[in-house]
């Protein structure tokens, strides 16, 4: 390797696939990789608090043992010697799974969650956990129990949520893996304010420990291309998700097809959720440039009109208040105060509702899912802005600050969980502030490989990107 070579200068930059490459021809090391990395959280960390369980001996063990595998020829996976993180909520054996909120009693884990077990059956480094709200019921960074995180793009704004470290690490170059989890948009609101890559992936395609309505785990990374290996892994099957698909070995590495993919598809153009807050200027704009790309390469895109309603959307929120609700009041009550404020407000708001209130507001996943069906069953993919806004001040719990209207602003994000579709988050824009902005593209259930090769086709057709944020004193 040269001194002046790429690998040499900039090794936390590199994408996963460069290194498997570079390890495969000895030009890398995952030591000397893992060594980068390392060194570049200790500079950016003190200002973003993307980490948690950051064991810089361990990840270096790791290496040592990935670069033994790699001298001998014999990699163990997909990913072995890749640096990566886990969120907080992705148990790994013998670690305390706090769930962002300082409510929670440390216990360690029995055993790795599917997500975190996949991972390392490939062989990725993981250099550390990353941070996320109190219970994951944020799309913000703000936690009792771990320090506030932060945007790389703008540190005064927040990373979203509840992937909240995920996305930042992400962005801020902490190794190319990093995997998220998404219950209504949890992947994808912290893709797009952090302007990286986001797939939640259709129902139970990787499984998740526990399982849950709406819930799914998946990569978060620079490139579709990195996404698409991480996939390879996490989709491998696991008998502990109950609602896990039959495992397919989808062929991941075919995520590439080219613009040419794009030629004929039937566009949905989603500009108006039917719901929450209103699309701001500038992301509308980025979203509609987006689509005349689409057009320019041979989509035929059409505007769809919204199909959630705002009864569908607090339908859901009031369930998942009384969810919370009943879960806080399990809790003794030195450990319930502990859980944020605002977070208890919004729980303990839905104290006093009927049975059958909490009976309609269940109702109402249901009908997200037919109407979402529904409404995309017209076209091959279906395009929107990721959220109405992008990222807002690091300090405020959501972009309302009401717990009383605090979802407002997963109205793109939302119906997909309900149906179970995959969806994706890619970058499309940027505002006057330099913020990123993020396009939305979800596909039919099941099509997860369809959206990973639309995403392709968009990144090789969207306008130039900016430069990573660099950290401080670089």
């Amino acid at each position: 390797m040269t001194a002046d070579s790429p690998e040499n200068r900039q090794l936390n930059e590199l994408g996963a696939h460069t290194l498997i490459e570079a390890y495969r021809q000895r030009r890398l090391s995952p030591v000397e990789v893992t060594q980068a990395v390392l060194r570049h959280i200790e500079r950016w960390e003190p200002a973003l608090c993307a980490t948690w369980l950051y064991r810089p001996e361990d990840a270096l063990a790791q290496a040592r043992a990935s670069e033994a595998r790699w001298m001998q020829g014999a990699p163990i996976g997909p990913l072995d010697g890749v640096p990566a993180t886990l969120k907080d909520n992705i148990a790994t054996e013998g670690d305390p799974t706090p769930l962002g909120s300082a409510a929670v009693t440390l216990t360690p884990a029995a055993a790795d969650a599917p997500p975190a077990a996949r991972m390392k059956e490939a062989g990725a480094v993981i250099v550390a956990k990353t941070t996320m709200p109190d219970y994951g019921m944020l799309s913000s960074g703000l936690s009792t129990f771990h320090a506030l995180a932060r945007n790389p793009w703008d540190t005064s704004k927040g990373p979203g949520g509840s992937s909240a470290g995920a996305g930042a690490a992400a962005a801020a170059g902490y190794g190319p893996l990093h995997v998220g989890t998404d219950i209504g948009g949890s992947i994808r609101l912290p893709a797009g304010w952090c302007g990286i890559f986001g797939l939640k992936p259709s129902l139970g395609r990787v499984p998740i420990d526990p399982p849950y309505t709406g819930r799914a785990a998946g990569p978060m990374t620079r490139s579709v291309a990195d996404a698409a290996l991480m996939m390879d892994a996490l989709s491998r099957p696991d008998p502990r998700d109950t609602m896990s698909l039959p495992y397919q070995a989808i062929a991941w590495h075919r995520f590439d097809v080219g613009v040419e993919k794009l030629r004929g598809l039937r566009i949905g153009l989603l500009l108006d959720a039917g719901c929450g807050l209103p699309v701001e200027p500038e992301v509308r704009a980025a979203v509609e440039r987006a689509a005349r790309l689409f057009e320019q390469a041979g989509a035929h895109v059409d505007v769809l009109a919204p199909f959630m309603t705002q009864t569908m959307l607090e339908g859901m929120d009031l369930f998942w208040r009384m969810r919370s609700h009943l879960d806080l009041q399990a809790l003794p009550p030195a450990q319930a105060d502990k859980v944020l404020p605002y977070i208890r407000a919004w729980a303990d708001s839905a104290a006093r509702l009927s049975g059958t209130e909490v009976f309609v507001a269940s109702q109402q996943t249901h009908l997200t899912r037919l109407a979402t069906v529904k409404a995309c069953s017209a076209y091959d993919y279906v395009i929107s802005p990721t959220a109405p806004m992008p990222a807002f001040a690091a300090e405020l719990p959501s972009p309302t600050n009401d717990p009383l209207h605090g979802l407002e602003h997963i109205g793109f994000t939302v119906p997909y969980n309900m149906s179970e579709q995959p969806a994706a988050s890619v970058n499309c824009g940027y505002t006057t502030a330099g913020l990123p902005i993020g396009l939305q593209i979800a596909g039919a259930r099941f099509d997860d490989l369809g959206v990973l090769q639309v995403s392709r086709a968009f990144e090789q057709i969207r306008d130039p990107q900016r430069p990573w944020p660099q950290a401080p004193g670089n």
